[in-house]
């Protein structure tokens, strides 16, 4: 069981928590950047020019990796 959970946390990413992103876009954010590091480096222009990426979805990834998430 603890092994079970364990793993799960360790496959799982913050990016997961973003409305709008999945499995597809985050594999696209990662490769692109490399790491969360990166990512949270990136300004919502950078992200916006990775593959299926909009610029609205940028923002709302900027956003929530520097923990300004508003709701509504």
């Amino acid at each position: 069981y603890h092994r079970t959970l364990r793993g799960k946390a360790m496959v799982s990413s913050e990016l997961d928590r973003i409305p709008g992103v999945g499995p597809a876009r985050r594999t696209a954010l990662l490769q692109r950047f490399g790491s969360l590091k990166a990512l949270r480096a990136a300004s919502v222009e950078e992200l916006a020019t990775t593959d299926g990426i909009s610029e609205g979805l940028a923002a709302t990834i900027h956003d929530h990796l520097h923990g300004q998430v508003t709701t509504g």
